[in-house]
């Protein structure tokens, strides 16, 4: 991926894009924002949500990577995980009983 991230994209971030997410350090992360501050050329500041299997966020996280190195997760997470808003997963629940 050359194109900065927008907000709301779902990335993989492995060792493709930085060596401190190599192996089994590797994340899912939900995009929340894309830094303006200095950074070497090919290179990211992006804020986000570490995503889990299930598709619950799990943490904020800022890391620092190489927009070469960066995939959309598109096909990294199970068919059957739609991913929602944790306000709209509670509304439906409280509309369901």
């Amino acid at each position: 991926m050359t194109a900065r991230p927008a907000p709301g994209d779902l990335l993989r971030i492995d060792g493709r894009a930085s060596v401190q997410f190599a192996g089994g350090r590797a994340l899912t992360l939900r995009v929340v924002s894309t830094s303006d501050r200095q950074a070497y050329d090919g290179w990211i500041w992006l804020t986000g949500y570490v995503i889990d299997r299930r598709g619950n966020a799990t943490a904020k996280r800022e890391i620092y990577v190489q927009l070469a190195g960066l995939r959309p997760a598109g096909s990294t997470l199970p068919q059957s995980v739609r991913l929602v808003r944790p306000s709209a997963r509670r509304r439906r629940a409280v509309v369901d009983r």
